[in-house]
């Protein structure tokens, strides 16, 4: 087998060795596991049940329907019972797991592409759209298959096993897929496209697995199976390695993880500059479970909570009782420490089905985040809801996405005085005084940010987001992502105006952007006057190495050099002069 490279943009460090798996963007939990001979008979009873399940469930959903419901409403639920019934579906899985002695996922995922090219080979449009109908009959079933709780001990540990030497090749991995990987223990994961702060970049990250993204034709030249090496931090792939390249990054690998390690004898050293300034260094993450790496990282607490995902993967939107169960999940979780929770934040590039078609010509720029919600006030009644009801629970702060005007904030805090009373009148108790925040995430903010700290508790600023319109460019577009750059000094001071308009009004600001979590940016961020830090707990730890090292008075000295610089060429060789030997 021959050996080559590719490059792409590493977005999430460290060295991974596995064997590839190809995915497409539909079903990404499905992986191939063998099982023994004599354990098909309950691999297939097990599939049967979950064909079972799926049809009681929609035979129930189809005698619930109201008189006056449409009439294509029960045909649509009737071809998916009748599909269910056919034996391409019922039966030929099955035969599948006794040839091939692999999981009913699998199998079922086997099926289903056969099934799927036969109607892409079909003439007539309509006869050829109907794949729709087999996938999502698929995806109904393959749920019941994923439920964890199902399989036994030691299937789990067999199939976690499997994963960990796993390396996912996409062509693209929406955020509502991604948020699936959660559930796995996979090597790595790599994509063909994809910017460095795109969302699916963000939670690659959250995994703390190795993950590169814009490879170009990975997804095309790669084959399943073949060994693979990652290496996050160069952005480098290297398929079939040669033996010495792989006995080389196998020592790399033993060394990243030893210095991973070394890192924990900090994990409850208070995050102090040599001098005795004191920074807080919190969490952010993406569902109730992420509180277990957040309190291992030792952050003090969490300072993004996004609730979108919550919202993800699924076709209702969750009711206030889910939304308050998650939410108080959180604030007990941490125990008395502050729980800074977003209201949704959908739009761009993260939809709530990922099988929708974005019309919009600019989705970064349309209905999304506060937008949205104001848009929908009965959504953002809802959660505004369940947010206080969840803050008599435990420290919970709101942060409201995308602010742009002082009409947004006003039309927010009414909404929110409107949940508040509701609660009031049926006499369930929350958090009176709760604090609302802002994300500067739009450059109007950041400039207007005098106004948006007078009339919030505190701010938080969206890097992330703030580089992408600051700069015009579109950071999921790996075409431009090397335009992407947090240094560029106009980025640089919509980031110190809005430190400075939290400093006059007395009123704390964060970074919860990707700029937290980087090393390379740590010190200037320090100097330049920012006490809160919130990133992915997996960086918690570097960040803090980098701050124990540090003298604030030295920091902020070197903080204005850099801002009163107006050329990125001149500004980025100071930065790595003056993190020097540190990095």
């Amino acid at each position: 087998m021959t050996s080559f490279s590719m490059h792409g943009v590493g977005v999430s460090s460290g060295i991974a060795i596995g064997h590839a798996h190809l995915i497409s963007h539909a079903l990404l939990e499905v992986v191939h596991f063998k099982i023994e001979a004599d354990g098909v008979a309950v691999e297939i009873a097990r599939f049967e049940r979950a064909i079972d399940l799926v049809k009681h469930d929609l035979a129930q959903l189809k005698s619930q329907l109201p008189k006056n419901a449409p009439a294509e409403l029960s045909a649509f639920i009737n071809t998916h019972l009748a599909m269910l019934s056919d034996k391409s579906l019922s039966e030929a899985p099955k035969a599948i797991i006794r040839q091939e002695l692999c999981n009913a996922e699998w199998a079922l995922k086997q099926q289903m592409d056969d099934l799927v090219a036969q109607f892409d080979a079909i003439e007539d449009s309509y006869l050829r759209e109907r794949k729709q109908d087999v996938v999502q009959v698929v995806e109904r079933v393959m749920k019941v298959l994923l439920g964890r709780d199902q399989l036994a001990a030691s299937e789990k540990k067999q199939q976690a096993k499997q994963e960990r030497a796993m390396i996912l090749v996409a062509h693209d991995v929406s955020p509502a897929d991604a948020i699936q990987f959660k559930h796995h223990q996979f090597a790595a994961f790599i994509t063909d496209v994809g910017g460095v702060t795109s969302h699916t970049a963000i939670l690659a990250r959250s995994l703390n697995i190795p993950s590169i993204v814009a490879l170009q034709r990975a997804r095309d030249l790669i084959n399943d199976g073949e060994l693979m090496i990652v290496d996050g931090a160069a952005g480098v792939v290297i398929v079939n390695p040669d033996p010495e390249v792989l006995a080389e990054y196998q020592l790399k690998q033993n060394q990243w993880q030893l210095a991973k390690q070394k890192l924990q004898r900090i994990k409850t050293t208070k995050a102090m500059t040599v001098d005795g300034v004191a920074i807080d260094l919190l969490a952010n993450i993406e569902v109730p479970e992420d509180v277990i790496s957040a309190k291992a990282s030792g952050a003090v607490g969490v300072g993004l909570y996004r609730t979108e995902f919550l919202f993800m993967n699924r076709t209702e939107m969750p009711d206030e009782q889910e939304q308050f169960e998650a939410y108080k999940h959180v604030a007990e979780a941490m125990k008395g420490y502050p729980v800074t929770i977003r209201t949704l934040d959908i739009g761009a590039d993260k939809q709530l089905n990922s099988d929708e078609v974005v019309t919009a010509t600019n989705p970064a720029l349309g209905l999304r985040a506060v937008r949205y919600c104001l848009a929908e006030p009965h959504i953002f009644h809802t959660q505004f809801r369940a947010l206080l009801r969840a803050s008599h629970y435990g420290q919970v702060k709101i942060l409201i996405p995308m602010l742009s005007t002082l009409a947004e904030l006003r039309q927010t805090k009414l909404l929110l005085e409107r949940a508040k009373e509701s609660l009031r009148q049926q006499q369930l108790p929350f958090d009176e005084h709760i604090q609302l925040g802002g994300m500067i995430e739009i450059p109007a903010a950041a400039i207007n940010a005098d106004a948006f700290a007078q009339g919030l508790d505190f701010l938080s600023i969206g890097t992330n987001d703030l580089i992408q319109y600051t700069l015009a460019i579109d950071r999921a577009d790996d075409a431009v992502a090397h335009l992407y750059n947090p240094l560029h000094p106009a980025v640089l001071r919509l980031i110190q105006l809005t430190i400075q308009a939290a400093e006059k009004y007395q009123k704390p600001v964060s970074v919860c952007g990707e700029m937290a979590g980087d090393i390379k940016l740590t010190r200037l961020l320090v100097g330049m006057g920012m006490r809160q830090l919130s990133m992915h707990p997996s960086h918690i730890l570097s960040v803090k190495s980098q701050i124990l090292q540090s003298e604030e008075n030295v920091l902020s000295k070197q903080a204005k050099k850099i801002l009163s610089l107006s050329d990125l060429d001149k500004i980025e060789p100071l930065i790595k002069k003056y993190n020097g030997e540190m990095l």
